[in-house]
């Protein structure tokens, strides 16, 4: 078990989410960077869908009441154990009593933090991922005890990935046509392809708005399926990111779909970073 002496700024269990229910409106939530939660349990030999911890900008304090195996991926925000400074991407031993912290964010945005056999959250809708109105916890609070999955002997191997975090720091977001692709103008396509763009103040896990405007003479559209990474164009000229958080449809033109590679990048971004989309054909 492990138990929260601070949760952090943001910090939630998710799993790769729950796929099956977007026709009754529920989100697919789930890790906001897939690759680096994927990354976070192969390292330590667990199922790719075993719950992990999700870091978000400034790192918890927890305190482990038994033995354990850990690892954490994604942004790198300066984690210690014990007040010594660990490494992101590798299998690290845990004993009882350590205790785990976080300091300066050094790149990134998102962290994950796995422990082997995962954690024992509740599952709804066949998933454990936390989202308010899903489940009755939707983010760590002080004094919370984590739960920890039976462990077997194949998750308690070490591991050594080298992975490539490059797209951390990456800005180019690659993208497809959206469905309202081919009603922009060229005018518009010229805006949305080479313009940079930069993270507004209002962004978390259910979407992103960009600062910059793009000039939108298009009308709303009938409410149609929504997806993570989908870029609605709002009458404003908004552009709006969807995340994995987001409502499953919307009525705002959809012009860009990002890839599935892409919507991990964005989710390592955060307020002032920029970003060019560079369109896939």
């Amino acid at each position: 078990m492990i138990k929260v002496l601070h949760p952090g700024f943001y910090s939630t269990i998710q799993d790769i989410g729950r796929k099956e229910f977007q026709h009754l409106g529920v989100p697919i939530s789930g890790a906001m960077d897939l690759e680096a939660s994927k990354m976070a349990n192969a390292l330590l030999g667990n199922d790719v869908d075993c719950a992990v911890l999700e870091i978000t900008m400034v790192g918890p304090k927890l305190e482990f009441t038994c033995d354990t195996v850990i690892s954490i991926t994604g942004a790198n925000i300066s984690p210690k154990i014990n007040g010594a400074a660990i490494n992101n991407n590798t299998a690290i031993n845990i004993r009882k009593g350590d205790v785990l912290s976080f300091g300066k964010l050094n790149n990134g945005f998102r962290s994950y933090f796995a422990v082997s056999g995962g954690f024992k959250a509740e599952s709804v809708l066949n998933s454990r991922s936390m989202y308010k109105g899903v489940t009755q916890v939707f983010r760590l609070q002080k004094g919370d005890l984590l739960e920890i999955e039976h462990q077997t002997s194949s998750s308690r191997k070490h591991a050594y990935i080298k992975p490539n975090m490059s797209y951390l720091d990456n800005h180019i977001i690659r993208v497809y046509k959206g469905p309202e692709f081919e009603n922009l103008s060229h005018a518009q396509i010229d805006a949305l392809l080479n313009k940079e763009f930069t993270i507004s103040n209002n962004n978390n896990r259910m979407a992103y708005q960009l600062e910059e405007l793009v000039i939108n003479d298009l009308n709303d559209i009938i409410t149609s399926l929504v997806l993570p990474g989908t870029v609605q164009l709002t009458p404003s000229g908004r552009l709006i990111i969807l995340m994995r958080d987001c409502q499953t449809t919307g009525g705002y033109p959809r012009v860009l779909q990002l890839s599935e590679s892409s919507i991990n990048t964005m989710a390592q971004k955060f307020i002032g970073n920029s970003i060019i989309f560079d369109l896939v054909d």
